[in-house]
């Protein structure tokens, strides 16, 4: 009996492990009959807050939950944190198995969106990498765009302390006065994406987001790994 593909899916909180298990539910609609494996280490995104940023052990730590889901035999790793983006670029170069960021997709199509982007996020340490990652999209395009930045600062403590309702109050706030200087918004983070709908509705501008478009990528590369290779007819 063969193997099912598998993806492996790297955490470092368990937002979307328990509580919004959104990923697993994209993941179970694309690609039904791959296996999905979680490698979670719940302490590296407080611990990349509490620094201000990714610091060499943070790294360290990531790369060790990519060399686990390599050596688990994953056909692709996704990496569902948008914070630890440069711990996730040395993660590349030291294991085999591709490696999709959730927000690839996100900002290459942010970047043939518009010129001016906004990138919105609740977590401070997502705005530089982020921001970095729509930035070199847009170099990658040939692509003259500008970027700026706002925090809804407090909201994520506010998510993660059960008070929904006042989180989607912060960040609409964030997302209408972000939305005066730019053309499109980039949510910087997958626990604001069910929001999209609502913020896009009230600027008027179109605002991008992450979990779909990050694990329709991920089965794209899944497909692409696993597709049986093309015999040529012997002549």
């Amino acid at each position: 009996m063969s193997t099912p593909p598998s993806i492996a899916v790297l955490h470092t909180s368990l937002l979307f492990v328990n509580a919004d298990p959104v990923i697993n539910d994209y993941l179970a609609e694309l690609a039904p009959d791959a296996r999905v494996l979680h490698f979670v280490d719940s302490d590296v995104l407080a611990t990349v807050v509490r620094d201000g940023g990714i610091s060499p052990a943070s790294t360290q730590r990531m790369v060790h939950l990519a060399q686990a889901a390599a050596t688990a035999g994953a056909d692709v790793i996704f990496s569902a944190c948008s914070s630890v983006g440069p711990a996730i670029d040395v993660a590349r170069r030291l294991v085999t198995v591709p490696i999709v960021k959730i927000d690839d997709a996100m900002t290459a199509s942010a970047v043939e969106t518009a010129d001016a982007i906004g990138v919105l996020a609740t977590v401070p340490t997502t705005l530089p990498p982020t921001r970095a990652l729509v930035e070199e999209k847009g170099r990658a395009a040939g692509r003259g765009i500008t970027v700026q930045e706002r925090l809804c600062e407090g909201a994520f403590s506010v998510l993660m302390s059960g008070d929904r309702d006042r989180h989607d109050a912060m960040v609409l706030d964030g997302a209408r006065a972000l939305a005066t200087e730019v053309d499109a918004i980039v949510l910087a983070q997958a626990s604001m994406a069910r929001l999209a709908p609502v913020i896009a509705e009230a600027v008027g501008k179109p605002v991008l987001c992450s979990p779909r478009s990050g694990a329709e990528e991920a089965v794209r590369v899944l497909h692409e790994q696993t597709a049986a290779p093309v015999v040529s007819p012997s002549m």
